[in-house]
C-alpha cells in the first residue's frame, strides 16, 4: 500500500501525524484552517511539497466555514517561512475567484494530484543519473511523506531501486528532529530497500572510504541562480561530494523555484525553538540556560549542484532560472 500524508474525507483533512512516527501512526481529523495552521507550524506535517497540498486544503476548510479569505490566507502563509510551495500553493488558490467550497476544495485536489504526478516526472528524469549499482547518500525526509505521494529525491531513490540501479542507501540521521531516522528509514522499511541510517556527522568518513557514488537531497527554496534552501546540514553534504568528486542533485518541482529572488542570500531562513537541540524527546540534555543557535535550513551554493531535476527535466548550471 502506498505511503501517502493526508486524505480529504468528506468535509475534514485526515493527516498523519508525523511526529509520532515510527512508534505510532495516528491520523488527525482538522476541520479549520487555524487547525491546518497550527499543523503546519508544529510540524504534524512537513516537507515543502507538502506544506503547500495541506495550506491548499486549509483554505478548503476556510470556505467551507465561511471563514473571511484574507484572513486565512495570511494565517497559512505566516505559519512556516521558508518553503516556498507554501506560497505558491495559496497563490493558486487566490486565483480562484469565486470563495465557496466546491471551488476551492476543486481546486486543492487539483493541487494534491499534480504534485504527485509531478514527482513521478521527477523520479524518472533523475533515475537517469543514477549510475548501475549506486551507494545513495541523502539527508531529511523527501520521500511519500514530505510530498503527495512518492517522493522528490527518495522518490529517485525509489524509481531507480525498482530499476535494479541501486545497491545501497545511507539516510542522515538529521538533526535536531530526525526526519531521516524516523521518517525516512520507515519509509525505507516499507520498500525494502537496503539502507543504513547514519550519523550527520559520518558523511565525510563515508565519502573518504569511497562508500558513496551519489548525492541526492530535495529543496525548499530554489532561487533563479541555482541557489538552493534546504534542511540544515545539506550544505555541508554538497561541501563533502564537491571534495570528493561525488554528484551532489536536487530534486523539487518547479513550484519549488523562486525567480523573485537573484541568489540564496535572499532566502529568509527559518530558526526554530532552542529545545529541538536541548531536547530529546521532552528530556533535556543539555545544561539551563544554553545558549542555542536552530536555524531549520542552510543554502547550498548553485556552484556545488551537479543538477537540478523537476518534473520539467534536468537542469545544469548556469541555472537562470529567471
Amino acid at each position: 500500500m502506498a505511503i501517502a500524508p493526508l486524505r480529504w474525507s468528506e468535509k475534514s483533512l485526515l493527516l498523519l501525524d508525523q511526529r509520532l512516527l515510527p512508534a505510532e501512526e495516528k491520523w488527525l481529523t482538522l476541520t479549520t484552517w487555524q487547525e491546518v495552521e497550527s499543523a503546519i507550524r508544529d510540524m504534524a506535517i512537513r516537507g515543502a511539497p507538502a506544506i503547500g497540498v495541506a495550506a491548499a486544503y486549509g483554505m478548503a476548510l476556510a470556505a467551507q466555514a465561511g471563514e473571511d479569505r484574507a484572513i486565512a490566507d495570511q494565517g497559512l502563509r505566516n505559519s512556516r517561512p521558508t518553503a516556498v510551495n507554501l506560497f505558491w500553493a495559496l497563490d493558486r488558490i487566490a486565483t480562484v475567484s469565486q470563495w465557496s467550497r466546491e471551488k476551492i476544495l476543486a481546486e486543492a485536489q487539483a493541487i494534491e494530484q499534480e504534485d504527485l504526478e509531478m514527482n513521478h516526472k521527477i523520479a524518472q528524469f533523475g533515475a537517469e543519473l543514477v549510475p548501475n549499482g549506486a551507494r545513495i547518500l541523502t539527508i531529511c525526509n523527501t520521500g511519500s511523506l514530505a510530498t503527495a505521494g512518492h517522493g522528490t529525491a527518495l522518490g529517485i531513490i525509489r524509481t531507480a531501486y525498482t530499476q535494479g540501479k541501486v545497491a545501497h542507501v545511507y539516510s542522515c540521521e538529521t538533526r535536531p528532529r530526525q526526519q531521516g531516522l524516523r521518517l525516512t528509514a520507515w519509509e525505507l522499511l516499507h520498500d525494502k530497500i537496503p539502507f543504513h541510517s547514519i550519523a550527520d556527522s559520518a558523511a565525510a568518513s563515508l565519502m573518504r572510504q569511497g562508500k558513496v557514488d551519489f548525492v541526492v537531497a530535495g529543496a525548499d527554496r530554489i532561487t533563479a541562480n541555482g541557489d538552493t534552501a534546504n534542511k540544515i546540514g545539506t550544505d555541508m553534504l554538497a561541501t563533502l561530494a564537491h571534495t570528493h568528486k561525488i554528484p551532489f542533485v536536487i530534486a523539487a518541482p518547479s513550484s519549488t523555484i523562486d525567480p523573485s529572488l537573484s541568489d540564496g542570500s535572499l532566502i529568509p531562513i527559518e530558526e526554530r525553538e532552542s529545545s529541538e537541540l536541548t531536547e530529546i524527546e521532552g528530556v533535556r540534555v543539555a545544561p539551563e540556560n544554553c545558549p542555542v543557535w536552530n536555524p531549520a535550513f542552510d543554502v547550498t551554493p548553485a556552484d556545488l549542484i551537479s543538477a537540478i531535476v523537476t518534473e520539467k527535466g534536468v537542469f545544469r548550471a548556469p541555472y537562470g532560472f529567471l
